[in-house]
């Protein structure tokens, strides 16, 4: 018998979460489940209202790779509750934002997603297999490769979305970062399986949130891991379940995950990033589908591997046996699911510094004679918190020659917004937005973005701004200049794009950044928005919404 915690939830008028008591339910060991022969479960369970949002809890006490297995399975097919509208609309933008942000990279011949899909359109899947898509192209590749090289394309901007692992409210705040790279794991999975839209959507959203959870309990980057391990784990899960696992095959799974592919965060040390940076989502999805298909192929991998005392977990938080550091709590139904708590950029920067370019937009706004011409800013001081000093203001990134670098550069990334606002119609987001060409090779080089760069100064706010993170991306500018003075933008903490910022804005804002970033890439990008939604879709559509041309990539054929 496996322990799991169903806890019911409701919202009071202000949308706030209002616990009531968890009721202790003891569900009956179920191994074997697949789309075809599914397993009911209690009437408990399924009796919950599910307008209130629904969430099972794992406790620390228990086996969570398998209770993990045994909520992806119930999440899937045997006791699928019904998902709040406001959870799938952002899901579905997130996934388009992926889209775009992977179309683009391809078409303009970025180099790891160039060279994984050249890999990918090489390995022909086996005798008997489906295999699946890549971006672009119509026949079918390995599993693996194409998830590597999707999922490769989707992160090389480092542009779409992001999670700071942090809910406040129930204390969960590890504050892992993560972002919305795995889509094409779940497209994958349903490809081979078979699934259509309302189904694939729910393997897309259950990879955000276990990945989510984790990344609010357990933060990999203390031990120098690098933040893609959780949507590894999560990716695991979900591609494994999706293709009919019992739970023991996704333990194992997981196991072999964790076992034996965890990735460090010496792809991000140094002066000048490499490709390992940006491949590292891709590469994580690779080992992910890898041990999933070797684990439902009869593989047997370390077993109940939260509790593993040699496990990253609990080798670097060490706890009592039979316990692993931390308590897991999942959303079932409703809109009880971290995806709300993730955020948008609204172009091509870290994430970290999307505060720091909402407060100099702020200002240009209220000052566009800064920017006129007739006078020169004689400095630009940024204030901003940890983590965010340590790594977007890293020394060795002041000066960047790669693009890898310069999208982890704070001086660079604001040097380029003030030398995009001197030509700028309007000073706002939308005219403002970073996109790939002010990363190019050209615009790194420029001597005017050297000059800009010289008059950055970045400090670190202090107590007052590190208590505002995550919860916010708490940032202050102030402008010297030399007619107007000191001018000083407050501090910003909610930045478009922010989960707590304008929602409506946010979206308008995005629909323009991925019609900017395929331009040219496609004939007609509002008709490839159109049709990169997923709900609805038929077995069929599914198995080809990739399947559309890039210009300029090998279709494969």
């Amino acid at each position: 018998m496996l322990g799991i915690l169903i806890v019911h939830n409701q919202h009071d008028q202000d949308g706030h979460r209002r616990h009531f008591r968890p009721v202790a339910v003891q569900l009956p060991a179920a191994e074997e489940s697949t789309a075809a022969n599914t397993r009911h479960m209690p009437r408990s369970y399924s009796s919950i209202n599910v307008a209130t949002g629904t969430t099972v809890w794992l406790p620390k006490t228990s086996n969570q790779a398998r209770g993990l297995a045994r909520y992806a399975i119930d999440f899937l097919y045997s006791n699928p509750l019904e998902i709040g509208q406001a959870t799938l609309d952002r899901l579905e933008l997130f996934h388009i934002d992926s889209v775009g942000c992977g179309v683009s990279a391809l078409a303009l011949r970025a180099n790891a997603p160039t060279v994984l899909r050249r890999e990918a359109l090489a390995a022909l899947p086996p005798t008997g297999s489906k295999g699946v898509l890549c971006f672009g192209a119509t026949r079918p590749s390995a599993v693996e490769k194409a998830v590597a090289a999707n999922t490769s394309a989707v992160r090389e901007w480092d542009a779409n979305g992001t999670n700071f692992g942090y809910d406040d409210a129930h204390g969960r705040v590890a504050g892992e970062f993560g972002h919305n790279d795995f889509y094409p794991v779940a497209m994958a999975a349903a490809r081979l399986a078979g699934l259509d839209g309302d189904t694939t959507i729910r393997v897309m959203l259950l990879i955000d949130e276990i990945r989510g959870r984790l990344a609010e309990v357990f933060a990999l980057r203390r031990y120098a891991i690098d933040h893609v391990h959780h949507g590894a784990v999560a990716s695991t899960v979900a591609f494994a379940a999706a293709l009919g696992g019992t739970e023991a095959q996704i333990e194992s799974a997981i196991g072999m995950v964790v076992a034996h592919y965890v990735p460090f965060r010496a792809i991000r040390a140094g002066h000048q990033l490499s490709d390992s940076k940006g491949a590292s989502a891709g590469l994580a999805a690779e080992t992910a589908v890898t041990s999933a298909c070797r684990a439902l192929s009869g593989f047997m991998g370390p077993a109940d591997v939260f509790r593993n005392p040699l496990a990253i977990y609990r080798l670097n938080e060490p706890c009592p046996d039979g316990m692993s550091p931390f308590d897991l709590e999942l959303g079932v139904s409703g809109d009880a699911f971290a995806i709300h708590a993730m955020h948008f950029k609204m172009g091509l920067y870290e994430h970290q510094s999307a505060g720091a370019i909402a407060a100099l937009i702020d200002l240009l706004a209220a000052h566009p004679a800064l920017v006129d011409g007739s006078t020169e800013l004689r400095g630009l001081e940024v204030k901003i918190y940890e983590p965010a000093y340590s790594i977007i203001a890293d020394p060795a990134k002041r000066t960047p020659t790669t693009r890898q670098s310069a999208d982890h550069s704070l001086p660079y990334i604001l040097a380029r917004v003030l030398l995009k606002a001197r030509t700028a119609q309007r000073l706002d987001w939308e005219e403002l937005m970073l996109l790939p060409a002010d990363y190019s090779d050209e615009a790194i080089a420029e001597e005017a973005i050297k000059n800009l760069i010289e008059k950055i100064s970045i400090v670190h706010g202090g107590s007052a701004y590190d208590e505002k993170y995550p919860a916010g991306i708490p940032t202050s500018i102030v402008i010297d200049h030399p007619i107007a003075g000191l001018l000083s933008s407050g501090m910003v903490q909610y930045p478009l794009g922010h989960a707590r910022s304008a929602p409506d804005r946010t979206a308008a804002v995005l629909d323009l950044k991925f019609d900017r970033l395929v331009v040219g890439a496609v004939d007609n990008p509002k008709e490839l928005r159109r049709r990169m939604r997923v709900a609805g879709r038929s077995v069929d559509e599914i198995a080809e919404l990739y399947a559309f041309p890039i210009h300029g990539c090998d279709p494969g054929t």
